[in-house]
Formats: structure tokens, sequence, C-alpha cells
């Protein structure tokens, strides 16, 4: 702790005062410096024991998931995808988050800004986030693949991950999910749904009930690229329901402007 150390500083200076002729000295940028250690770092008991643990789980998470994301940094695993990529796209959010949004693969603007859901589809993911009263900095968003996956030279467009690329890179999304440990996991999509599951389907079938990811809840929804291509009220309706499900799910209360909210 910071404030023992100031302690004895001050008692050596105390010492000094009392066997010498000449009065201790300190610049002025010290003495500020001491200022600031004293009111930064308060005494250990005005710290209850309960925010020293989640300090210290905090703080150990986000060690954890910074180990992961070097290691994913360096991935050559898939050769093809690490030549073409821009740079990996690892995940963004709170390491103490209750939801965890997971999409299929960054697209061009994930590649180029290294964050997940960053383009249009991520403004509209962003939107619903604000909707059900977080934050985007309060859940975690990642996807199941890392890199952007390759297109042909001349090509527009993102192309969906193949099995092999998904179950090549799915380790690194396991280690997030454990590291974090979120009360609820949402998978966007149904290539989501396969990476994650490893099992297809319709998103008419998968979505709008509760599956589980290894005894965590998963609620399957629409990824929001889908709801850009798809106007259709009844659509959106349909993931807003989901995500009320998701905050029924976590206890959080909902109110009427919600329940009645379209995207």
């Amino acid at each position: 702790m910071i404030q023992p150390g100031v302690d004895l500083v001050i008692a050596a200076l105390q010492r000094i005062r009392e066997t010498t002729d000449h009065a201790p000295r300190a610049s002025k940028n010290a003495l500020a410096q001491l200022q600031s250690a004293h009111v930064a770092f308060p005494e250990e008991g005005c710290v209850s024991h309960e925010e020293r643990q989640v300090q210290q789980t905090t703080s150990s998470k986000a060690q954890n998931l910074a180990a992961v994301r070097e290691r994913v940094c360096g991935c050559t695993k898939c050769a093809h995808l690490a030549r073409s990529r821009t740079q990996t796209v690892f995940g963004v959010g709170n390491p103490d988050a209750e939801i965890m949004f997971i999409g299929e693969a960054p697209g061009a603007d994930e590649d180029q800004q290294g964050e997940p859901f960053v383009g249009r589809a991520g403004q509209l993911l962003t939107k619903i986030i604000k909707a059900m009263g977080f934050a985007r900095e309060d859940v975690y968003i990642a996807n199941i693949l890392k890199c952007r996956p390759d297109m042909p030279a001349g090509s527009f467009g993102n192309r969906a991950p193949t099995p092999a690329e998904m179950q090549t890179c799915r380790p690194y999304l396991v280690e997030q999910i454990n590291i974090i440990q979120p009360r609820v996991l949402v998978a966007l999509g149904a290539v989501a749904v396969e990476g994650l599951l490893g099992a297809r389907g319709t998103m008419r079938e998968l979505r709008g009930r509760w599956h589980s990811y290894n005894g965590t809840p998963l609620m399957i929804t629409y990824h929001p690229a889908y709801l850009l291509r798809n106007q259709s009220p009844s659509e959106k309706r349909k993931v807003w329901e989901d995500m009320m499900q998701v905050l029924e799910r976590l206890e959080k209360p909902i109110s009427d402007k919600q329940r009645s909210y379209f995207l």
C-alpha cells in the first residue's frame, strides 16, 4: 500500500529535523507527488473487502484476456487468413459483463479498426444494447472468427467462415467465455450458432427460445445485418422480444416503454 510508504518518508524527515542543524528540504514537485499519492490511494480500511475482491477479480480477468489477445494477434493457424487480414479482431467490452454477444466473423470495417461490430450492423447492435438499458461498454462483444474471411481479388462484401475455420478459431472464443463467465450468451445469427454449438438449423427454428452452452443460458437471435436487409417491423420485433427474454433472465426491470419498443 502507498500510505505506509508515505508515513516512512515523513518519519525520516522528522529524524533529519531532530539530528541536524538544517531543516529538511523538498522540491515543490516532490511535495505535489507525495500529496497526490496520499489522496489517490486511500487507507486499506476505506475500501471494503467486497470491493477489493471485485477489483482483484476484474483485474485478473482483464489480464487473462490480454494474454489470450496476445496469442490471437500472432496466430497463423489459418495461414490464408493471416496473410489477408489487416489485423485480428479479438473482442471488446467489460471483463465482468453479464451479457456476451457473439457474432460470426469480422467484416471490412472491423478488419480496419480491430474492433467487432463497428460497421452498420454494429451500430444497430449498439442501438439494441442501449435500448436494453446498457452501454456498449457494459457488455462484451466477440466473434467466432478473429480474422476477416479472405475474399477473392476484386470481389466485394463478406463471406461466411468455413466450418474448418470456425473449428480452428473456436478455442479462443471458449477461453474468452470461460474468463468472462457471463450470465447470458447471445448468439447473433445461424453462423454464430454453428460455430458455438456445432449445430446447424434455421433461425426460424432456433431463435426466441433458450438453449445452453456448457451450462450458460444461450439466447439465439437474428444477426443485425439480417435486420438491415429485411426492414420488416415483424422481424425487428422478434429480435426485441428475444432481448426482453434476456432482460427477464437477468432479472432486470422492463419498463412499459421497453415492452412497446420497436427497433
